[in-house]
C-alpha cells in the first residue's frame, strides 16, 4: 500500500476496511484535518457486521467518511436476492442517519459527481454518505469460476453498457480529447503496466524464513502484549 498516496491497502477479510476507514476518518477529525477517507466494497461484504457497527459510529459522531458499495449483483456467486430482502441496499444509510445515494455504476461521470457530492458534505462537517453504484462484473469471482450461476444473456447484456468504451466515446463527443491523445494514454499506461511485470517477474523469491515476519507483534522486556 502507498501510505504516501493515502492509501491503506487492501484487506484479505471481507469487510475488514470499514473499522480501517472509520478509523481514518475518525482520525482526520480529531486532528481537523480537512480529508476525507473512502471505502470500497460489494454488495457482499454490505452485509457484514462490521459495515453496521462503522456506519452507526460514523452516522452518530458525522465521520468525513464515504461508504463506496459497488453492487454487481453476485456475493462470488450468490445473487442479491438470496444474500438481502432489499433491492436497493443504499437505503441502509438511513438507519443510521445518513444519505444513501444510489447510481448508475457503469456511467464514470455520474459515478464522479455523485462521489464529489458525498466529498462536499464531508468536508463541511455533515457527515457520511453511502454511495451504491449499480454495475456488474463481467468475470468470475476467481480464474476458473464456472460462472453457472449467471442467466443465460445476461453477461452480454452488460458487456453492451461496457463504461469504458462509453466514457471513451463520451470524450471524443466532447471534444476535451482526440483519438491520437488517448492512444498517446493508453501505450502510456501499457508501458506502466509492462514494467510492472517484468519488476514482479525479476525479483528473487522470498526466502522460507519470511513467511512468519511480520505476523506477530515483537515484544519487549517489560511490556506485555
Amino acid at each position: 500500500a502507498d501510505f504516501d498516496s493515502g492509501i491503506l491497502g487492501a484487506n484479505g477479510i471481507v469487510g475488514g476496511g470499514f473499522p480501517i476507514a472509520a478509523g481514518a476518518a475518525l482520525a482526520f477529525q480529531m486532528r481537523k484535518e480537512k480529508r476525507v477517507a473512502l471505502t470500497f466494497f460489494g454488495d457482499g461484504a454490505i452485509n457484514e457486521g462490521t459495515f453496521h457497527e462503522a456506519a452507526n459510529l460514523a452516522g452518530l459522531w458525522r465521520l468525513p467518511l464515504i461508504f463506496f458499495c459497488e453492487n454487481n449483483l453476485y456475493g462470488e456467486g450468490t445473487p442479491q436476492h438470496k444474500q438481502a430482502p432489499i433491492t436497493d441496499l443504499a437505503i441502509r444509510a438511513e438507519s443510521y442517519g445518513f444519505p444513501g445515494v444510489i447510481v448508475d455504476g457503469n456511467d464514470v461521470t455520474a459515478v464522479y459527481e455523485a462521489t464529489q457530492t458525498a466529498r462536499r458534505r464531508a468536508l463541511a462537517g455533515e457527515g457520511p454518505t453511502l454511495i451504491e453504484a449499480k454495475t456488474y462484473r463481467f468475470r468470475g469471482h476467481y480464474e476458473g469460476d464456472p460462472q453457472v450461476y449467471r442467466k443465460p444473456g445476461e453477461l452480454e447484456a452488460w458487456q453492451a453498457r461496457d463504461p469504458v468504451p462509453a466514457f471513451r466515446a463520451e470524450l471524443l463527443a466532447s471534444g476535451l480529447f482526440d483519438e491520437a491523445q488517448l492512444a498517446d494514454m493508453e501505450a502510456s499506461v501499457q508501458a506502466q503496466l509492462d514494467e510492472a511485470v517484468a519488476f514482479a517477474a525479476a525479483a528473487p523469491i522470498p526466502a522460507a524464513e519470511e513467511a512468519l515476519q511480520g505476523i506477530y507483534a515483537e515484544t519487549h522486556e517489560g511490556l506485555l502484549f
